[in-house]
């Protein structure tokens, strides 16, 4: 019994306690550096869009920019609860498919406004085999953090908790990548943004086993 107390004082003897609010800390303190990143990527590879000032007056433009912020937020929050051994994604999912819902509908109702003729435009324009790996492209510091700061918590579903990480991972480069894109059509961005975060998500989920063990 005596032996068993030596062995547990000797696991325990250097531990310290873990300053409140470390893990919140640690996320600002990585991804925004690497959401900067990501800016500068977006500037120096494509730039901004040549019509930003007609762009910023244009709803379809804050309606991309919502899009992407609103799943990556939810993405952060529910990767945030994942990342503790008792975590789970709480109601992630439902929040996403209502975020997707509503620009699909949004979406629907826009190639019903509009004439036969520009569904090609509307659902295709001119990026649509690019934009889902620049948004993969733009995603990767942020995956990159987002797999550094998990690896510093303790997740326990740990292909949950890289899918979930990499959403938040491609809807802040699709986000950035929004900056971007000329692209006005709302079916085209819940086809082709939305496949660009599915990616990202896939690949956080596919190294997840290996890179968040702990």
């Amino acid at each position: 019994m005596r032996e068993t107390e030596d062995v547990i004082d000797i696991l325990v003897r250097d531990l310290k306690p873990v300053p409140r609010h470390a893990l919140e800390r640690r996320f600002v303190l990585a991804v925004l550096p690497a959401l900067a990143v990501s800016l500068l990527l977006m500037l120096v590879v494509v730039g901004l869009r040549t019509d930003m000032t007609q762009a910023l007056t244009l709803p379809v433009f804050w309606i991309k920019s919502g899009y992407n912020a609103l799943l990556a937020i939810a993405a952060f929050a529910a990767a945030y609860r994942l990342s503790r051994p008792d975590g789970s994604e709480g109601r992630f999912f439902g929040i996403g498919a209502a975020i997707v819902l509503a620009l699909a509908a949004m979406a629907v109702i826009q190639l019903a406004l509009s004439p036969a003729s520009s569904y090609p435009v509307l659902v295709l324009g001119s990026s649509a085999l690019h934009c889902p790996l620049l948004i993969l492209a733009f995603a990767m510091p942020i995956l990159i953090a987002n797999t550094w700061v998990l690896r510093g918590a303790a997740p326990s579903k740990l292909g949950m908790t890289g899918f979930v990480a990499g959403i938040a991972a491609g809807a802040s480069g699709a986000w950035v990548y929004s900056w971007f894109c000329t692209e006005n059509g709302l079916p085209f961005v819940v086809l082709w943004y939305s496949l660009g975060i599915l990616l990202t998500g896939a690949i956080g989920a596919l190294f997840s086993r290996r890179l968040l063990r702990w």
